[in-house]
Parts: structure tokens; C-alpha cells; sequence
């Protein structure tokens, strides 16, 4: 089962990558990391539903108000499952960039 999914931005659109792992999520999305068109937004746990934001923007998302907080996790996490029911785990897919995480985060 790939319960990971590596969520990035690519010219505006989300797209996601399976991991089997953890250790492959972490490892894809340092991967992601030194790649200049390519904008690592963290990672998706299915399982669990939980989000872990890259570590820059995991700073930037401790710092905000927790009225803000609360609806960027619930943004990314639905973006997240978007991507995962939309097709074949062997292709990126991808998904529209809603405005407040592309530009609070």
C-alpha cells in the first residue's frame, strides 16, 4: 500500500508522489527539495491523516495565529486526498493551488 503521499507545487499545480514509507516520503521530498521548479510542501500520511509540512514551512506555519492554522491544515489535507482518489499511484497527479496556501505558505 502506498500510504505517503510527497505533496509539491509544479508551475502552480499540486501534484503528489506514493511512498510506501516513511523513509521513502522523507527521502523523496529531500529529493524535491534540490530541485528549482519543483516546491516541496511536505508530506501525506493516509493512515494517520496527518500532514507534515516540509521543514521551512513548517516554521513559517508554527509561527501563524491558530485561527490560521487550523485552515491551512484542513486546505492541505483535503488537496491531499484529492490527489490520492484521483488515479494511478504510478503518475504524478495534480490538483489546482487554492490561494491561501500558495501564498501563506
Amino acid at each position: 500500500m502506498n500510504r505517503f503521499s510527497v505533496i509539491y507545487l509544479f508551475r502552480k499545480q499540486f501534484y503528489h508522489i506514493y511512498s510506501a514509507t516513511q523513509a521513502e516520503a522523507e527521502t523523496a521530498l529531500q529529493h524535491l527539495l534540490t530541485q528549482d521548479e519543483k516546491e516541496p510542501i511536505g508530506i501525506y500520511d493516509a493512515k494517520t491523516e496527518l500532514f507534515y509540512w516540509e521543514p521551512n514551512r513548517q516554521v513559517k506555519y508554527d509561527k501563524a495565529p491558530i485561527e490560521e492554522q487550523g485552515p491551512l491544515g484542513d486546505q492541505i489535507t483535503t488537496i491531499a486526498k484529492n490527489l490520492r482518489q484521483q488515479g494511478d499511484p504510478q503518475q504524478p497527479e495534480e490538483t489546482t493551488v487554492p490561494e491561501i496556501v500558495a501564498t501563506t505558505l
